[in-house]
């Protein structure tokens, strides 16, 4: 058990959308915990709720999507119920998101320098308590912005901050992403999927960044992927979801080595292996179903090897199979 403080604690989060006139269900019953210093994975296949969850914790759900019951709290404190004004100091200075297309997120008419400026133009305390003339701002926003690319690995930074978002390379454009997030030390760091459209090189030094980050500054990570490899390496714990539920919830080395759910199973034996110079695929069949169409029960049973009555009838409650694991299957209940 992690006897660090807690940093986000998710408890019982239903989230409803709009589709085509009616609410329908699309989180069921979230429970996460990350605390200071821990890197928390969500994974499963697209549409399995991962982004649903994380962008519910800073309040950026999109506007067909409505929480409908549960607990967010960060620090200790609770976020539903937040004016908008009070999310938007809460984004501000406690929750950095990172997503996986950094060049949405850069402003192409500014320089690096002057985009990293900015965050220190509204918030002039992070560079000092004095006051400080205008032009002293300046001088010292410029040297911040150097200091944060340094933070996070960028070669000259003294050059970057004269450049603009389409002279860097996109490993380069997620590293400014990345310090922009770091400016205020957030309490937390959502990392969703921001290795997805960097070539496995720059992917792989991204990792890297992030694990030194961890190291460096104890850094609390959300992080979010379809990618088993990227949970090897940097994740603490894991939550495998599926179908807005989270299904498995295991320290990453008890997952790899024994998973307990039969999707969190097959999750693992679908990641591409050699075998006598063959690359051996074993896919998931069928895809994740429609949440305004789920099947009864457990919502995998119709793609498990080991379903059996009362997976077509019954929603498996979570179990402990043993300490500090949570499963909801079947297999592992005590009434089955």
């Amino acid at each position: 058990m992690n006897d660090r403080p807690a940093v986000l604690e998710i408890e019982g989060l239903n989230v409803e959308l709009s589709i085509s006139g009616r609410w329908v269900p699309a989180l069921n019953q979230v429970n996460l915990a990350i605390h200071r210093g821990e890197a928390l994975g969500l994974i499963g296949e697209s549409g399995s709720g991962k982004s649903l969850t994380a962008l519910s914790v800073p309040g950026l759900l999109p506007a067909n999507a409505r929480v409908t019951g549960g607990s967010i709290r960060l620090m200790g404190e609770e976020l539903l119920g937040k004016t908008e004004q009070e999310l938007n100091k809460l984004r501000s200075r406690s929750v950095a998101l990172v997503f996986q297309n950094p060049t949405s997120y850069l402003n192409p008419v500014l320089t690096i320098g002057q985009q990293i400026a900015e965050i220190f133009e509204v918030s002039p305390e992070l560079l000092g308590p004095a006051r400080m003339s205008r032009r002293e701002q300046r001088r010292l926003a410029r040297e911040k912005a150097v200091e944060y690319l340094r933070l996070v690995k960028t070669p000259d930074p003294e050059r970057i901050v004269r450049q603009y978002p389409f002279e860097l390379s996109g490993g380069m454009q997620q590293r400014t992403v990345i310090a922009m997030g770091l400016v205020r030390r957030p309490h937390l760091v959502i990392a969703d999927e921001i290795t997805t459209a960097l070539d496995v090189t720059v992917q792989a030094q991204i990792l890297a960044l992030l694990a030194e980050l961890r190291r460096s500054i104890d850094m609390t990570l959300l992080l979010i992927t379809h990618d088993m490899g990227i949970i090897a390496q940097l994740a603490d714990s894991v939550a495998v979801m599926y179908s807005g539920s989270v299904i498995e919830y295991a320290d990453a080395r008890s997952l790899f080595r024994t998973p307990k759910h039969p999707y969190a199973k097959a999750l693992l034996e679908a990641v591409p292996t050699l075998q006598s110079g063959d690359t051996i695929f074993r896919p998931i069949p069928g895809g994740i179903p429609a949440i305004t169409d789920p099947p009864p029960g457990c919502r995998y049973h119709p793609r498990c090897s080991h379903a059996f009555a009362p997976c077509s009838v019954t929603v498996p409650a979570p179990v402990l199979p043993e300490a500090g694991r949570v499963v909801a299957c079947h297999l592992y209940s005590a009434a089955s």
